[in-house]
């Protein structure tokens, strides 16, 4: 690659100059050559064929058109001048309208002449007219595909738009492909079917045919997802070098409660990941695993079994949870079961007394206490364990990275295995990218007996028929959820809605315990409010989205969502999932207005026809895209310009075992052959954010 032209300054290009170059500079970050090369057409526009006037219908679509200026005429309108030309072809008459810029398109429409128009027909009262045409003698104009690069309003002011673009990059395209050299190996392109690199950027900015943007976009995405993968694998090689972990081989205590204390029996999968973890373990290499299992898939009894091994070598585990009364219930469930085995287990959370705190920490010192469960309370300086052997974390994404990393950044000789739980299932391809460091088990099978939620969606007409529906429930013995939106944005109107909503219930049912939790309500109050619920004191629960990860409450079967236009997908799914822990049938009611948005159709449309986590989480993916999904904007997925992270599995899929085979050929990319990727790498890769790393 001769670099020296490739990063001449933009501004010496013939039409750019100093002007449209500081916008090009400060709008879209185009400072050379080889920057305008990977500034990428969004579409292509097809002007290979040219269409005749006589064809135009109400749904006729942009096109090509030779017409002749019969005559052109002003008029004024409000102090305005609009310039309307009568053209014609062979077939049919036409007129062409401009409402802005007149004076300077008006000097280069000549009477008589011939000229190639683009846009797009509308038809009024059988005339048909174009608004704006794009217009080019037919003389200096060639038919073909023609790029369209994306813009913005302030380019478009500095005359910086689409005819800029496809002028200027003719002429760059000229001076750099000799330039332009290979980033992969000879062995990559021939086993991918790839054309070159410089053929790709050529035939993606100037193509002549749609087969080569085809061919363009395949070696392109290829580049941008192998590159991806590769700097993934080459984190985890330098993690698993650089993070020794322990050795925990003992299994007598997980046979001896398998056999005589199991309460249930496990699925396979719950089995096959129990197992990936103890092989993990086994490795000396810190463990990194994600557990994504949908809602009431029985990841916990599956860590609970992952705890026994690193206790029974006599090392610690930290579980820690996002909310107090989160911790609280699987401090519960994992006490009842670590009883069998006389093991011991605390809880530590910001309520903890201080002198029960005090000797909570000198016993976790000393080794006394095999498990402590708790919230952000265990990551506080105080907290030292004699030999942190194993952390696991209950909906990680509820943590930041920094405070993941206080609790195993605690070590003495070695890193604690560190075992995520979500219940917020991620695509396959998702999980591929953003999580491709990562060792990722999924339980994807409920347990035996689990019956699915009769998902439904009911707009405001037939509200009575919901409340008639709640009664029912109340008085089989059941308890009910009923759940409102509090966006940020309209913080004080969801509140009232939400307030409204419990004053009408409390009016419809005037003899039954209702309770209220938002936000808002202090720490103390949402705990009680919610521990009454949990002990069937209260039979309907009006709350915002704070029970979305929430405790069990086998005896609620019914949750209303309402105004659930205005949930995210995998929210509705997570709000869901709050009933159908019991043996009793459990429903789910989507309350909208009568009139919503396509996307929140299609949003409740997914809803009411699955329950499958990972279906909805692919739908999720293709309505918002990675970056909302996931919470928080994920600054390198988003880059990602040639894939579709919702439909390009396969690729992701090809270019991550493309990568796997050339680390374990090449793995410090030594070779001759690979000494274009080690370059490429080096030079043009960015130091990206570590987005894998859990611990």
């Amino acid at each position: 690659m001769n670099s020296n032209v490739l990063v001449q300054k933009i501004e010496f290009i013939k039409g750019v100059g100093p002007q449209k170059a500081s916008l090009l500079n400060s709008e879209i970050g185009i400072y050379n050559l080889y920057d305008l090369l990977q500034y990428f057409p969004f579409r292509y526009e097809d002007r290979s064929t040219i269409e005749k006037l006589s064809n135009v219908t109400e749904s006729s679509i942009e096109g090509v058109y030779m017409v002749q200026v019969l005559n052109k005429k002003i008029t004024r309108k409000f102090r305005a001048k609009n310039l309307k030309v009568k053209v014609k072809d062979n077939t049919g008459y036409a007129e062409l309208v401009w409402l802005k810029g007149v004076d300077w398109v008006e000097d280069k429409i000549v009477v008589g002449k011939k000229y190639l128009i683009f846009g797009k027909p509308k038809i009024y009262k059988k005339n048909i007219s174009f608004i704006h045409p794009e217009t080019n003698e037919h003389t200096k104009t060639t038919l073909g595909i023609r790029p369209v690069y994306p813009t913005t309003e302030k380019l478009k002011r500095g005359f910086v738009n689409n005819r800029f673009f496809n002028k200027i990059i003719d002429g760059v395209l000229v001076k750099t492909i000799p330039h332009i050299t290979e980033n992969l190996s000879k062995k990559i392109i021939k086993e991918s079917g790839l054309v070159s690199r410089a053929e790709a950027l050529k035939n993606i900015h100037v193509p002549k045919n749609a087969k080569m943007i085809l061919e363009a976009k395949k070696r392109l995405k290829f580049e941008e997802l192998f590159f991806l993968q590769l700097q993934i694998l080459q984190l985890k090689k330098s993690r698993l070098k650089a993070f020794p972990g322990y050795v925990f081989k003992n299994n007598n205590y997980l046979n001896n409660f398998y056999k005589n204390h199991m309460p249930f029996d496990l699925t396979n999968a719950q089995k096959r990941v129990v197992k990936e973890c103890y092989e993990n373990m086994c490795s000396k290499k810190q463990m990194n695993r994600l557990i994504q299992g949908d809602v009431g898939s029985g990841k916990t009894i599956v860590a609970f079994l992952c705890m026994l091994f690193p206790i029974e070598s006599g090392a610690q585990v930290a579980f820690m949870a996002p909310t107090e009364v989160l911790a609280e219930q699987h401090f519960k469930s994992v006490l009842s079961l670590a009883k069998k085995l006389n093991l011991s287990v605390e809880l530590l959370t910001g309520s903890t007394k201080p002198k029960e705190r005090d000797v909570l920490l000198k016993n976790l010192l000393i080794g006394k206490i095999n498990i402590l469960i708790g919230t952000h309370a265990l990551i506080e300086e105080r907290v030292r364990f004699k030999k942190l052997g194993l952390v696991v974390i209950d909906e990680q994404h509820k943590f930041g990275v920094a405070q993941r990393a206080k609790l195993w950044s605690k070590k003495e000789e070695y890193y604690p295995h560190i075992l995520v739980m979500t219940a917020t299932p991620i695509p396959r391809t998702l999980a591929l990218t953003l999580y491709g460091d990562l060792d990722v088990s999924v339980i994807d099978e409920l347990p035996k007996g689990r019956k699915e939620i009769i998902t439904s969606h009911r707009n405001d007409n037939s509200r009575l028929k919901v409340l008639n529906f709640i009664k029912q429930t109340v008085e089989s013995g059941s308890q009910v959820y009923v759940v409102y939106p509090l966006i940020e944005e309209s913080a004080k109107k969801d509140h009232k809605d939400l307030m409204d909503g419990y004053e009408s219930l409390k009016r419809y049912f005037p003899d039954t315990q209702i309770g209220v939790l938002h936000g808002r309500m202090k720490a103390e109050n949402k705990d009680y409010e919610m521990k009454r619920f949990v002990e069937a004191k209260t039979k309907i629960l009006v709350s915002t989205t704070v029970v979305e990860v929430g405790v069990d409450v086998p005896n609620a079967s019914v949750i209303i969502i309402e105004s659930a236009e205005r949930f995210g997908l995998s929210q509705l799914h997570q709000l869901r999932g709050r009933v159908g822990r019991g043996k009793k049938q459990s429903y789910c009611i989507l309350m909208t207005k009568y009139d919503i948005s396509k996307e929140s159709k299609e949003r409740i449309k997914a809803m009411v026809e699955t329950s499958d986590g990972f279906k909805i989480a692919n739908t999720d993916l293709k309505l918002r895209g990675p970056g909302n999904m996931m919470g928080t904007k994920q600054s390198g997925l988003l880059e990602l310009r040639f894939t579709n992270l919702a439909e390009d599995y396969e690729s992701i899929k090809k270019t991550r075992k493309t990568a796997i085979n050339l680390i374990e050929e090449d793995p410090e990319l030594s070779s001759k052959e690979n000494i274009e990727i080690k370059n490429y790498l080096k030079n043009n890769i960015k130091s990206n954010i570590n987005w894998s790393r859990i611990s």
